[in-house]
């Protein structure tokens, strides 16, 4: 078969698998009870019974954020029209948003809560900007889905809280963790002494999506800005790959888990431990994809070069060249540290090396998206439920089956399929 029909036979397999997806969470992720999202299901996408850390019913910030994102994103790029799902996605994404805004906000300090039992009830109030701008990225996209202007008031009540209380005037980036009031958290196991890149890196994320919703001057400003904090201390350019953690002036420290953060929640707990100088794959190609969507927003051209550069360290040190795939974590001169496979790695990789494909140009990358989309096809894929597993080993054994948890649920998963399948009818034409 050639190039045309091998992208045309993976853009109908993509959206099967979009349509199995978004199909489980309109029928299984909104709470017909209290409104907002569930998002625990186990490998039969059935409702789990309990969590190391939380409870299945509890609401978390990111994921109701990247549900009302998913639903919303479905609704402005079209699908959801395609597919025959706008009057569910906008019922989904409504009652997703109202349910957002009476129980997570603060009213005493403003921002959004951590986390609520599944009536609402708020059960950690302290104010991460991980969970700020993620929701900043959801409420901006509801708001240019649907013209809801209270969405993209809150939207921007949020971004003006995060220049009051997080931005470290005196070296740059956020202060990242902090309590109910806006105060810097001292405990270290709350990360209260760090940056990193994954929180800079989601900013990026949220601030380039808000200045689509708005085309607001200052907006844009701190998206730039927040570039350059990445781009100026975040890369190991000899190597070409993300840093992790940092500290406040931007001096890499060994990796550690902090309390609030997939690395601390998720399982098995001893892949965690992690020299200085690890970078996740995963991150890597996804941070060159969202970079290049900053600087398509802001009209301007793709980091050609650095895309470059990050896609073919992560071809030549993070893909399995005996299985397949691209494994969690390694050092930054190729030594693969965590030899396991993670849903959103493995999917934000099909997003980063189609539009480095798209931006650079070379053919090999496109190959490996297509070797990378028949792994996840393969293994991550639970067709009993249509929908990606966690964590496999190398060989695509599943270690955990689990359809949705605190952690996942549309984002990863159908946001590349989101973006794989018009990129892919651009390229067959």
């Amino acid at each position: 078969m050639d190039k045309r029909g091998r992208l045309q036979a993976v853009k109908g397999q993509m959206e099967e698998f979009l349509i199995r997806s978004v199909t489980f969470w309109l029928e299984h992720g909104i709470d017909p009870t209290y409104g907002g999202y569930l998002v625990c299901f186990d490998e039969n996408g059935k409702p789990m019974e309990r969590l190391d850390v939380m409870e299945p019913t509890d609401k978390m910030i990111v994921t109701q954020t990247r549900m009302i994102w998913g639903f919303s994103a479905l609704l402005r790029n079209g699908m959801a029209k395609r597919y025959g799902w706008e009057e569910a996605c906008k019922s989904a994404a409504s009652q997703g948003v109202d349910f957002f805004l009476k129980h997570f906000w603060d009213p005493k300090n403003g921002g959004f809560a951590w986390y609520t039992d599944r009536a609402g009830e708020v059960q950690d109030n302290g104010k991460l900007v991980y969970g700020q701008t993620f929701a900043i990225y959801a409420l901006s996209e509801y708001a240019m889905a649907t013209g809801d202007k209270t969405a993209r008031e809150y939207a921007e009540q949020t971004f003006d809280l995060l220049m009051k209380y997080c931005v470290d005037t005196a070296r740059g980036g956020f202060y990242e963790n902090l309590t109910e009031d806006w105060t810097p958290e001292t405990e270290i196991d709350k990360g209260g002494d760090l940056k990193s890149l994954d929180i800079h890196m989601h900013a990026m994320e949220a601030f380039t999506t808000l200045y689509e919703c708005t085309r607001k001057e200052n907006h844009k400003r701190k998206l730039k800005e927040v570039i350059d904090v990445i781009t100026s201390h975040m890369i190991d350019y000899a190597y070409a790959c993300g840093r992790n953690q940092f500290t406040y002036g931007f001096v890499p420290k060994a990796a550690r888990e902090i309390r609030r953060t997939w690395n601390y929640e998720r399982a098995p707990q001893e892949a965690n431990q992690n020299p200085m100088d690890t970078t996740s794959y995963g991150h890597n190609i996804e941070l060159a994809w969202l970079l290049n969507r900053a600087y398509e927003v802001m009209g301007e051209t793709p980091a050609k070069e650095l895309t470059k550069k990050i896609a073919d360290y992560t071809l030549t040190n993070g893909w399995d060249y005996e299985h397949g795939g691209i494994f969690r974590d390694g050092n930054h001169d190729g030594r693969v540290v965590t030899t396991d496979k993670e849903w959103w790695q493995n999917f934000e990789s099909l997003t980063g090396l189609l539009d480095a494909y798209q931006a650079v140009g070379e053919e090999r990358y496109l190959e490996k998206f297509l070797e990378l989309w028949e792994f996840d096809r393969t293994y991550f894929y639970n067709e009993t439920v249509g929908e990606s597993r966690q964590l496999l080993k190398a060989d695509g054994t599943a270690l955990i089956a689990d359809t949705g948890n605190q952690w996942k649920c549309v984002y990863h998963t159908d946001r590349a399929m989101m973006e794989c399948i018009p990129r892919i009818e651009i390229l067959v034409g």
